[in-house]
């Protein structure tokens, strides 16, 4: 079996041991949407029904977000701009409105835009619509500033995760990212009818902005739209002289604006479901390796320079064995893993961008003992990605490969990495991990079946805690949980990577694993005993 299947039917088992094995299918269990990566859906991992203005509507509710968003459709051509509709395609059934990205309680977005001017739009959930307001200068946590906001047409629940290049000439043409996202607790009991008011008070959950601010409306117009202010109130959360141009780079993505406008790396598809709609640019949505590239692989003898995703590598000892032949099959070469590595670099790679990498390698294949590669080496390509770690000690790994395209995965494989392991925080922020991950290894004398029904247990007490969780193999027979988080505050532990969950994260992670682990006598694991560990 060809490298790329044999994998594809190692995960598909895994999904369907784990995630499916129940009377049930949970919400942790439903599988990611394809080349989509998990955190830009639903960071803070935590599902919720949403709230719709049909459950509790009253004689005074505002306008149905069908006649909320008229304004917002008449403005835009669907068909230029990579903006959502917020119309259900045709076809779609179910809610497919984008999870909520920190947990229970209304969201929150604030997007960084260049557009005729640069300003900031600070949008509130209410009433199953995202009410709008345009900040030139940004919202702040200085309690003596007072910023204009600008009272705009209210956007559709998708534009949440809206991140990309609305084209020239369409309206609100320019570059868009994701600044700050969360959710937020209104003080009114009726947040539609206190913006009707004119005075909104709410106190906010983001990455960026936290706790009291106000909204109140000042009497002013400019053109049609009303004018108000938005400002903090005093509180534990008060910095004096913050300013949002300090911290320019997206809480999805990573990226500036001016990073998103050189490389869109997503276009929004008005025609899909919105949990689908955004999608990677290139060949029908997905990047992929050229048939003439691969073909020239299978050209080389032994070695060859390989031109793959625009950039040319040395490759070498194609013809080695890494993965001995299984009965009616044939051995699994370097050469295949390269093909392989090519194939499914574009899948991988929101997974991986953004994040130091850690190696496991055998050069000489599976047969022989591997070992662990962190430090990227000096004979590295220039244009591979690295990230230099401030916090590093002497004799601690210092420069970090980071995969953020996908010629640099191909590289890995070259470089004998069998196993990728990608940190759970992003270097812009390594002390605050947006994943939290379960490593369950078997002890010596662990089945195969004792291991897939301690993972299930994770399945099932995430489901009861309404958490989504994403399950992959890990080495010969183990398994990773791995659940999106919203990034808090920064950890208090050093020396993070991918079998660690900093902070206090990992202490949750490893107490919370504790008890799962309880729950089966005689499964041991590295995480619920340190007897017979592999």
């Amino acid at each position: 079996m060809p490298m790329l299947g044999r994998y594809s039917a190692v995960i598909h088992l895994s999904y369907s041991l784990l995630w499916t094995g129940g009377p049930a299918r949970s919400r942790c269990g439903e599988a990611p949407p394809r080349a989509s990566p998990p955190a830009p859906w639903h960071r803070g991992g935590v599902a919720r029904e949403r709230h719709t203005p049909d459950q509790d509507a009253t004689a005074e509710a505002g306008p149905a977000p069908e006649e909320a968003l008229r304004t917002y459709r008449r403005m835009r051509d669907f068909g230029r701009t990579p903006e959502p509709s917020g119309k259900a395609p045709e076809g779609s059934a179910g809610d497919d409105s984008p999870d909520d990205p920190a947990g229970s309680g209304p969201v929150f977005v604030v997007q960084r835009h260049r557009a005729t001017r640069r300003h900031y739009d600070f949008r509130l959930e209410v009433d199953g619509v995202l009410a709008s307001w345009a900040v030139p200068k940004g919202p702040s946590l200085d309690p003596e500033v007072r910023r204009l906001a600008i009272h705009v047409e209210d956007h559709p629940m998708e534009y949440l995760h809206f991140e990309g290049v609305i084209p020239e000439g369409e309206y609100g043409g320019g570059d868009v990212i994701v600044w700050d996202t969360g959710t937020w607790e209104s003080h009114d009991d009726d947040p539609a009818a206190a913006i009707r008011a004119g005075t909104l008070h709410v106190r906010l959950h983001g990455e960026k902005l936290r706790g009291e601010f106000m909204l109140v409306r000042t009497g002013r117009q400019e053109g049609d739209k009303e004018q108000w202010l938005l400002f903090h109130k005093q509180d534990e959360h008060v910095e004096e002289g913050w300013d949002a141009e300090d911290f320019p780079r997206s809480v999805l993505s990573g990226r500036t604006n001016e990073e998103v406008r050189a490389d869109p790396e997503r276009v929004w598809r008005s025609d899909l479901p919105a949990n689908r709609a955004s999608v990677e640019v290139g060949d029908g949505g997905v990047a992929v390796v050229a048939d003439e590239e691969l073909a020239a692989l299978d050209g080389f003898g032994e070695a060859g320079s390989w031109e793959v995703f625009g950039r040319t590598l040395k490759v070498t000892n194609l013809d080695k064995v890494l993965f001995p032949a299984r009965e009616g099959e044939e051995p699994v070469t370097k050469r295949d893993l390269l093909r392989y590595a090519a194939q499914v670099a574009p899948t991988v790679l929101p997974y991986l961008r953004g994040r130091a990498l850690n190696m496991h390698r055998f050069p000489d294949g599976v047969g022989s003992n591997g070992f662990w590669h962190k430090e990227l080496p000096g004979h590295a390509p220039e244009w591979i990605g690295r990230w230099d770690n401030p916090d590093a000690d002497p004799g601690e790994t210092r420069t970090y490969l980071v995969v953020d395209e996908p010629a640099a995965l191909v590289w890995v494989a070259n470089f004998g990495a069998l196993e990728w392991h990608p940190w759970t925080s992003p270097t812009e922020a390594p002390d605050r991990p947006s994943y939290v991950m379960f490593d369950i290894d078997p002890g010596e004398e662990t089945t195969w079946e004792q291991t897939v029904e301690l993972a299930r247990l994770h399945r099932t007490a995430l489901d009861h805690m309404e958490v989504r969780g994403y399950p992959k193999v890990t080495g010969r027979r183990g398994f990773q949980v791995w659940v999106p988080i919203r990034r808090g505050r920064p950890s208090r532990t050093r020396g993070r990577g991918p079998r660690r969950c900093p902070g206090a994260s990992g202490r949750w992670c490893r107490t919370w694993s504790a008890g799962a682990g309880r729950s089966r006598s005689g499964a041991g694991s590295r995480g619920w005993t340190t007897r017979r560990t592999r």
